[in-house]
């Protein structure tokens, strides 16, 4: 056996026995509660400039996922600050990198024919003068509306077009209701090999009193959405192993990768 097939069986084995570890992920749980109730932890964080409010290894994850599936369009509910689309068109802007190098052709500035596209029902004026003047703008592309409705899907689809290959990541209103809607509108724009990312699934294992003043909470998150739609959708799996050795995730259960 090679060595780098050996280093990545032992990568596996490891990540095998993180998943096992029933006491490591309820203390993993436990730190996630006290770290976001003392002091809102996800806020902490950066990319090149925008707030992503997203624990350090979710964007990691995103990174794995956006390099291993290497989409032309990346969909996004959910913008805020604008962290995460900065993030995604930052992979895209080095998978146009890659590309040029592969090919031994000019890497032409500004000019790119993969794109993010997010949506969200209220896009602050702050927020998108900051994202529209990021560098890296011009990747991007912002629709303002209710993600679920239907103009609005239908706007997205028309945008993502014929791309041969998109990643979608769902991150707006966690609601059980809200989230199996988004399911059901942007999940069969993921192409095969690549993944919908359902985001703040944890909700669903949080103390009830964290969310008493949302709308969302246990028994209606972006889990129970989940719980309720898979079974109904066997084109699509949960990769657990990303999970696994994340550890600290939002996401648990919700790395869903279409596999036909």
């Amino acid at each position: 056996m090679d060595a780098i097939k050996q280093f990545q069986n032992e990568v596996q084995d490891n990540i095998k026995r993180l998943g096992a570890d029933k006491t490591m992920s309820a203390d993993t749980l436990a730190w996630m509660i006290k770290a976001g109730t003392i002091g809102a932890y996800t806020y902490n964080f950066q990319w090149l400039g925008r707030p992503i409010i997203q624990y350090p290894q979710d964007i990691h994850a995103m990174q794995e996922i956006i390099w291993a599936t290497q989409p032309d369009v990346i969909v996004e509910t959910g913008i805020a600050h604008g962290g995460s689309l900065i993030l995604s068109a930052s992979m895209l802007a080095m998978l146009d990198y890659c590309d040029a190098q592969a090919n031994r052709t000019p890497l032409m500035p500004g000019v790119s024919n993969r794109r993010v596209i997010g949506v969200d029902i209220d896009i602050r004026a702050h927020n998108r003068q900051a994202i529209e003047a990021h560098p890296l703008s011009h990747l991007i592309t912002m629709v303002q509306g209710s993600s679920i409705a239907a103009d609005i899907v239908q706007q997205v689809r028309e945008l993502v077009g014929d791309a041969k290959r998109v990643l979608v990541c769902l991150d707006s209103n966690h609601t059980h209701e809200h989230v199996l809607a988004e399911l059901e509108a942007y999940a069969p724009m993921t192409t095969p090999g690549s993944y919908c990312v359902v985001f703040d699934t944890v909700i669903e294992d949080m103390p009830a009193e964290l969310c008493a003043h949302r709308p969302w909470g246990q028994g209606n998150s972006p889990k129970s959405a989940v719980q309720a739609w898979l079974p109904q959708h066997p084109d699509f799996e949960q990769d657990l192993a990303m999970q696994h050795k994340l550890q600290i995730t939002v996401a648990q259960d919700g790395f869903l990768k279409r596999v036909r």
